[in-house]
């Protein structure tokens, strides 16, 4: 039985997310629901003796809301309801679809897009940032860059804080932490009376250096919070990311002070809603990093929720991927609008300090690295203006929709061109959701007619531009880096990408591709598969081969401490804290750099050197060890150990068969005609079994594809494993 986490009960706060993927979104405004039971050795558990304890996983997207719950028997429920103007009741009505009852609980993890979607649309509550005299327009000039550097009529995006919100204050501190002329405490009075009166909810203070010296800013903390009162948030740049770089500072610090009234009610919200309805402990809220959060946390670091939905898609990839054996695999989320791809190589998962939801606005706080493009299931096959055949980012989105949906779309998008080739039914959900082909054929015929082609040849030219684009994201995010897609499995998820997976390992040469058992809410499962974490950072300027490692122990032993205080006030269990600690470096003269992960003690820094000389090249094709580098940063990871579900595995039959529900003639690339392809319901695959394509695999959240040549095998866990010609 899965234990209780050592968390204890409080206050919650936050949550974060993001939209829903692809067919799924075929499934309108309607309630859906699966369950199946099976004990450790894949025979029906049977009716409990006692209640089962449950961990629940909800994901709530802008579409829909994927709920998964685990329960100590090792039964899977899984279920799918639309989302709500108040995510809230979406959650509420997701438990309900599960047949869920509060009480039997044991842990609740969380994302949902909130925070993403007040990022985007700029629906925020009044807001006012505080800065030194001078700096007032940092968060305007930003670095100067443009989104598209070929067009100088073309506007960034402007800041979260209006100018008019702006205030300066008289203050400096130096570079070296040394107070040049004091804070004006009458000024900085005069501006807390302002923003009473305009009746602000949050406050950003960013002063230049208080990075090295947070004096100033935790005065004018102070200040504001004697004159506004209790109700109003106050974000201090040092303590929200004490780093050098002013815009980086300013921008972050202005994101999570924006966004804190908006999480602040939404947590506390959904802490009593829960309560009520008899669950006891903490909603464990993801973020960004990779790790969940108390609702207390997130109050004070709300930005860090501004990525938690795809960045749970990439924990779900993973631990899928590691089910089967696999160190090294991509994930590709792909949704109704837009696909997600991450990497894990050796087992970890590419990190990066820097991103953002605007561009121009960054967010510094530690993020699973994701590519995001628009390609999904609804988006547009189109021609530019030279006649050439382009797909996405425009979707069709789920309204109207694609033409299939007969909602009022008109543009040919992917699924239609699916539809059209026979890889994607008429009917979805169990035929509770139908599709018109004649639709379809119809939109598509604006490709068809000025290329010059017949509809099955639109078709697959749609799909070949929305797989290839995917395949140079694929490529980004790997060979890049310095990695070879080859030595990878691609795990397909979201409710298109079993659709497209195949093809795209195809394009890469990626001899296998996984499909999870529930592709369409796998983004859900990732929020039970992680740890309380916080990520810790100081800056630490100096020569790496002459570093004192006393010192640089010190330092890491000063963030630990501070690590374990916030872990303390989540309420994780000495016992179950873990430290890990990474040295920022960079060749001197560079800006940017490159974090290398230091384990154990620092006695020197000969191992840090070695791991940054080796990394700096699989990174940028370069190195020079007779070069000085630089430490730049000091960061301590502080992990708090959850308890991880334990998902039941399935006895192989060896003489296990599939049997067609039927077939249908679909089109593939490379194959001039039809074929006649198997068709299956994936509840009724039972381990050990194997399939040859051309076939496709239906079921409730998703539908899998395996072309001709192509052999797909269910195994212990009830993935889909496809090897790329192996037949």
């Amino acid at each position: 039985m899965i234990g209780l986490p050592s968390i204890s009960k409080r206050n919650l706060c936050a949550g974060a997310h993001r939209t829903d993927s692809v067919l799924c979104s075929l499934i309108c405004a309607m309630r859906i629901k699966r369950k199946f039971t099976m004990s450790m050795d894949g025979a029906d558990a049977g009716p409990s003796m006692k209640p089962a304890r449950a961990r629940l996983a909800i994901d709530v997207g802008g579409t829909f809301t994927d709920i998964f719950v685990l329960d100590s028997n090792g039964k899977q429920t899984v279920a799918k309801v639309p989302s709500t103007a108040n995510p809230i009741d979406a959650i509420m009505n997701g438990a309900e679809a599960a047949d869920l009852d509060w009480n039997d609980v044991e842990l609740f993890t969380h994302g949902t897009t909130v925070a993403t979607n007040a990022l985007i649309t700029r629906n925020f509550k009044p807001v006012a940032m505080v800065t030194t005299e001078g700096f007032r327009d940092v968060l305007e000039i930003g670095r100067g860059t443009r989104e598209d550097p070929w067009d100088a009529y073309k506007e960034g995006t402007p800041p979260y804080v209006r100018r008019r919100d702006r205030f300066a204050v008289r203050e400096r501190i130096n570079y070296r932490g040394e107070i040049i002329e004091p804070l004006d405490e009458e000024r900085a009075r005069e501006i807390a009376r302002i923003l009473k009166k305009r009746e602000v909810h949050a406050v950003a203070v960013c002063f230049i250096n208080a990075y090295v010296n947070g004096v100033h800013e935790q005065r004018m903390a102070e200040i504001l919070a004697e004159v506004l009162g209790p109700d109003v948030a106050i974000s201090t740049s040092h303590e929200t990311h004490p780093e050098i770089f002013e815009d980086d500072r300013f921008s972050t610090t202005v994101a999570n002070t924006i966004l804190a009234p908006i999480i602040r009610p939404y947590a506390r919200d959904i802490a009593s809603r829960t309560s009520e309805a008899g669950y006891e402990a903490d909603v464990l809220l993801f973020h960004s990093g990779g790790g969940v959060m108390t609702p207390a946390t997130a109050e004070k670091y709300a930005a860090r929720l501004a990525a938690s939905g795809i960045a749970a898609g990439a924990i779900a990839s993973k631990y899928f991927a590691e089910l089967c054996g696999y160190k090294n695999s991509i994930g590709l989320d792909m949704g109704g609008t837009s696909a997600d791809i991450s990497l894990t190589a050796d087992g970890h998962l590419r990190m990066t300090d820097k991103w953002e939801v605007d561009w121009g606005h960054p967010i510094c706080f530690p993020s699973i690295e994701v590519l995001t493009i628009g390609a999904g299931g609804g988006s547009i096959s189109w021609l530019d203006k030279a006649g050439s055949l382009r797909n996405g980012p425009q979707s069709a989105g789920s309204v109207p929709g694609p033409a299939c949906y007969k909602a009022g779309g008109t543009e040919p998008t992917n699924t239609d061109a699916n539809i059209i080739l026979g890889r994607v039914g008429t009917t979805l959900a169990g035929g509770k959701k139908s599709l018109d082909r004649e639709a379809a054929l119809e939109a598509m015929q604006k490709i068809a007619g000025p290329l010059n082609l017949d509809l099955v040849e639109a078709s697959l030219a749609t799909l070949r531009v929305a797989n290839a684009n995917m395949a140079d994201a694929v490529r980004l995010i790997s060979i890049a880096r310095g990695h070879d897609p080859r030595d990878f499995a691609l795990v397909a998820f979201g409710g298109a990408g079993p659709l497209h997976g195949v093809d795209i390992a195809r394009e890469l040469n990626i001899p296998v591709v996984i499909i999870p058992p529930n592709p369409g809410v796998t983004s859900a499962v990732g929020c039970i598969l992680v740890d309380v974490q916080h990520d810790v950072t100081q800056m630490y300027f100096d020569n790496a081969s002459t570093a004192d490692p006393a010192d640089v122990e010190a330092a890491f032993q000063k963030l630990e401490m501070e690590g374990r205080d916030r872990m303390q006030r989540d309420g994780v269990a000495p016992g179950d804290m873990t430290f890990q600690r990474f040295v920022d470096m960079r060749y001197r003269g560079q800006w940017r750099s490159l974090a290398v992960s230091v384990p154990g003690k620092i006695t020197a820094m000969d191992e840090a050197l070695a791991i940054f000389h080796a990394e700096y090249e699989k990174a940028h094709n370069f190195r020079r060890e007779d070069f000085p580098v630089e430490i730049y940063r000091l960061t301590v990871r502080a992990i708090g150990i959850t308890p991880k579900p334990s998902f039941p595995k399935v006895a192989i039959d060896p003489n296990a068969k599939a049997v067609p529900k039927g077939t249908r003639e679909a089109w593939f690339h490379d194959h001039p005609a039809a074929m006649t392809t198997q068709l299956y319901d994936r509840e009724t695959l039972p381990a050990g079994v194997t399939i040859k394509g051309p076939a496709v695999i239906d079921q409730l959240d998703s539908t899998t594809v395996i072309p001709p040549g192509d052999v797909a095998y269910i195994d212990e866990w009830l993935n889909i494993q496809i090897k790329l010609g192996a037949a």
